[in-house]
């Protein structure tokens, strides 16, 4: 299985960013191999729908789950459509969400909100 998480740097130590559309980087995790890699964010400097751009570059590396704080309507959508599973994170490390994911203790994401649109969301 593939996970995707939004994250604030392109290193296994980083933190989990609050930001789903505009995270600098999208870390990816395979509980298969435990190995990990990371993307750059070409949708965090759009200048509106970055989560809908964001939502398609995860489905485009055939993620099969996203963990992440929140998650704007547009691009839930889309994830929905191209059958990722979104769950809520817990606090801000990557290795403790991974963990309590696959020990089954994280929330499939209930709170969507509306989006910022051209806000920034940050």
């Amino acid at each position: 299985m593939k996970i995707a998480l939004p994250v604030d740097e392109g290193k296994n130590e980083t933190g989990i960013c609050i930001s789903f559309g505009r995270a600098p980087y999208f870390m990816f995790y395979d509980t298969e191999t435990k190995d990990s890699s990371f993307l750059l964010n070409s949708a965090a400097e759009s200048q509106g729908g970055a989560g809908i751009k964001a939502a398609q570059l995860l489905a485009d590396n055939k993620v099969d789950v996203l963990l992440t704080p929140r998650c704007g309507q547009n691009a839930a959508e889309v994830l929905q459509s191209s059958n990722i599973k979104i769950f809520k994170t817990i606090g801000a490390s990557v290795r403790e969400n991974i963990q309590d994911f696959s020990a089954g203790k994280l929330a499939k994401l209930s709170e969507i909100h509306a989006g910022f649109h051209n806000h920034g969301g940050r």
